[in-house]
């Protein structure tokens, strides 16, 4: 039983300890980082370095999608339009959805300055029922380097 709590993909349920383990080690993760700015991405101003002006911008046109109703067992899909408003060409390193049942897939070449891409965000219904809200935590050479969108919808009873 407690593998199966573990493996599900709800998270919008945790328990109290379970939610202060999360938030602790998100916590550490925070203060590495600001500690330790990441060296593969120079457009990453640290505390004491002053922000990049030429660095790209992801300019998403919506940052959030309603699918609605959706049915049961369904896959669902959204795409994300962007524009890279900044002045040097936008690489898109990353994207991580907050359940596996959310899978992101985008534009992988570089984005050069005022062009577009796209992020494709799916959601799978199998299993879900009820108000649903995932986000997708998009890493990139910006400032700042993550930027989040999400989907919503309301997955409906077979």
């Amino acid at each position: 039983m407690a593998a199966l709590l573990l493996g599900s993909c709800n998270r919008d349920k945790a328990t109290d300890a379970g939610t202060q383990g999360m938030n602790a080690a998100a916590d550490d993760a925070a203060a590495d980082a600001k500690a330790n700015p990441t060296v593969d991405n120079p457009n990453v101003a640290s505390d004491t370095e002053a922000p990049n002006p030429d660095a790209p911008v992801l300019t998403f046109a919506e940052k959030q999608f309603d699918f609605g109703d959706i049915q049961p067992d369904s896959k669902v899909q959204h795409v994300f339009k962007f524009t890279n408003t900044g002045k040097t060409p936008l690489l898109i390193a990353d994207a991580t959805a907050s359940c596996g049942c959310t899978t992101p897939s985008w534009t992988k070449d570089a984005v050069a300055p005022g062009a577009t891409g796209e992020m494709e965000v799916q959601f799978d219904s199998h299993g879900k029922q009820g108000l649903i809200s995932k986000q997708v935590n998009v890493r990139a050479n910006t400032q700042p380097s993550t930027t989040t969108i999400y989907i919503k919808g309301n997955v409906l009873t077979k």
